[in-house]
């Protein structure tokens, strides 16, 4: 056995995590000690190496960030030390606005890097659809590069060199369509992995990260369908919304709920045009989701 090895997880499905050693770059199938598993791909780790390739991993090193999910119940790791969310769109099949609107939220959480891909945007009689989708977001701030994954990623290589750069959205958005443009070898790497566990899949059903030959990592995950943030505040939640930062504390009162409350300047600001309508709606629908997950946890 080889105690204290340094590696980190660059495929992550249940309780089996494939590793990558920081010395010699071999490739483990590792499985954490303890019952309960608290890992993501991504996660630098230090692990035990077991005989045919194979490992336990022993312990968790610091993280510099942690994108995850979470509802009143549960929590669901997506991926740690990201420097960098592309939320992947599509001009078909449509998107959810609000749903990216939670990956941005929680990316902000993080203070990470963040940028929207419209992909699909050799579809030129839906990007009219899509850009207008998309319009309450750019209002706010956000980037919005147009690519089509299947004529190649070069508006998006560029922006991957040096970043641990993490590719979310729905299902059907072209993700995984997107890195095999990236990194033709991607698509091998996926089928290798299912047929080792025997799965039978070849679709994304886990994280994984693949190696950039220009330095940094690009991490594709599942499609979501839903994104909870039980995990934020409501202080947290408001300040995930870059537009609402300048209007922050300037309201009449200093627990505003920016609801009804006279002199609110959140609202003071949709009304004037400077916060987007959609956006605020979007804010609202997550501040009442917070105060149901924290009743139903105070009442387990």
């Amino acid at each position: 056995m080889k105690r204290g090895l340094a590696a980190t997880i660059v495929a992550a499905f249940g309780r089996q995590y494939e590793v990558e050693l920081e010395q010699g770059g071999e490739r483990l199938l590792c499985f954490p000690r303890a019952k309960k598993s608290v890992f993501a791909c991504g996660d630098r780790v230090e692990i035990t190496a077991a005989g045919d390739k194979q490992g336990v991993i022993e312990r968790l090193e610091e993280r510099s960030s942690l994108l995850y999910r979470e509802d009143a119940f549960k929590q669901k790791l997506i991926a740690a030390n990201v420097t960098q969310v592309i939320v992947v769109v599509a001009t078909e099949p449509s998107f959810s606005p609000e749903l990216i609107t939670r990956c941005l939220c929680a990316a902000e959480d993080q203070e990470l890097k963040v940028l929207i891909a419209l992909n699909k945007a050799d579809l030129v009689d839906r990007l009219a659809a899509a850009r207008a989708l998309l319009a309450p977001l750019t209002a706010a701030g956000y980037e919005v590069i147009e690519l089509s994954a299947k004529q190649g990623a070069q508006p998006l290589r560029a922006r991957l060199a040096g970043e641990i750069s993490l590719l979310v959205g729905q299902s059907g958005m072209g993700k995984s369509t997107l890195t095999n443009a990236i990194l033709p070898e991607a698509e091998a790497a996926t089928r290798e992995i299912s047929e080792a566990l025997d799965s039978g899949k070849h679709t994304t059903t886990f994280s994984r990260l693949y190696r950039l030959p220009e330095g940094g990592a690009l991490i594709d995950s599942p499609g979501l369908q839903i994104f909870g943030l039980a995990q934020l505040s409501p202080d947290a939640l408001q300040y995930a919304f870059p537009e609402f930062r300048p209007y922050l504390g300037q309201c009449r009162f200093r627990d505003c709920k920016h609801e009804a409350e006279p002199g609110c300047a959140l609202r003071a600001a949709r009304d004037a045009g400077q916060i987007h309508a959609q956006r605020f709606e979007h804010y609202r629908t997550l501040r009442q989701e917070l105060a149901y997950a924290q009743q139903a946890r105070i009442g387990r």
